[in-house]
């Protein structure tokens, strides 16, 4: 079961650190990105709600649930619409590390609203993955910041760890499933009510774009969501936070190899700082978790 559960978790970050390889000719050809997103989350719902169908599990939700479950898939939408905004300013496996501080802000969440205390070892890996990010968004004519870039991720970070605090303290009284159902529903109409409002069209123009559409949702947002919670349950939440330090790497290497990203020494300096301090904040927080 500890072998599968380590598969599983690679499988998920794998999954996931594949999003360039679909998002990025999307944004070459100047298609809708609105309209991208919203078949992205739109078809996830549809392949989750399958799966609720076939496991007989009932969507009966309460409002309250209903209300706080609009909230989650608004900032879901918000953290996947600045992500790939900061593409246009970061290349696609920076803003993927970038992105990836976003336990640290987990932890600063609930540190300043939470009153929980940071340890040691929490301050460090807060430094180190700062001081990664700083790196990473260094321009190559000198120690100028990339600021639209640096600021437009960290928003799509910010929203992301939102989505964790607000599903981590809600007591949501619902399965991982039906949660991934109607957050992917409600991201999916956040989408649609943006596209609607600015007139454009749902019309999906040819069968490629379609079956691309398709996999981008079966690959990036399905199986990485269903591997990860089966990761969970066979190894727990911290080698499966850990094993997720893959995704960023991923991103990277299809960055590189496809998209002809330049391996720079800050791209190898930020990306590590950030990993590593990642890294040390998911075992800091487990080692609290341990002591209460």
């Amino acid at each position: 079961m500890k072998l599968r559960g380590y598969i599983l978790g690679i499988l998920s970050a794998v999954s996931y650190g594949l999003i360039p390889i679909f998002i990025l000719p999307i944004k070459q050809a100047h298609f809708s990105l609105d309209i991208t997103l919203f078949y992205r989350f739109f078809f996830s719902a549809l392949m989750i709600g399958g799966y609720l169908l076939y496991s007989k599990e009932s969507f009966k939700i309460h409002k309250k649930e209903a209300l706080l479950l609009a909230v989650l898939g608004i900032c879901y939408a918000l953290s996947s619409e600045f992500l790939f905004l900061g593409y246009d300013f970061l290349t696609a496996g920076i803003a993927s590390t970038v992105l990836f501080i976003y336990p640290v802000i987990v932890a600063l969440i609930m540190f300043f609203f939470y009153k929980e205390k940071l340890t040691k070892l929490s301050t460090l890996s807060l430094f180190l993955a700062f001081s990664g990010v700083i790196i990473l968004c260094l321009k190559e004519n000198g120690f100028e910041i990339n600021f639209p870039g640096l600021g437009i991720v960290m928003l799509s970070a910010l929203f992301y760890a939102l989505y964790m605090v607000m599903v981590n303290k809600s007591n949501l009284k619902v399965s991982g499933f039906k949660l991934s159902f109607y957050s992917m529903l409600f991201t999916s109409l956040f989408f649609m009510t943006k596209a609607g409002m600015a007139h454009e069209s749902f019309a999906i123009p040819s069968k490629a774009i379609f079956f691309n559409f398709l996999i981008f949702a079966f690959l990036t947002t399905v199986i990485s969501g269903l591997c990860l919670v089966f990761a969970i349950k066979y190894i727990g939440s911290t080698p499966a936070a850990i094993l997720g330090a893959l995704e960023p790497v991923i991103a990277v290497i299809i960055s590189v190899t496809m998209f002809h990203e330049k391996f720079t020494v800050n791209l190898l300096i930020g990306i590590t700082l950030i990993l590593l301090g990642v890294t040390l904040n998911v075992i800091g927080d487990r080692k609290k978790i341990s002591q209460i």
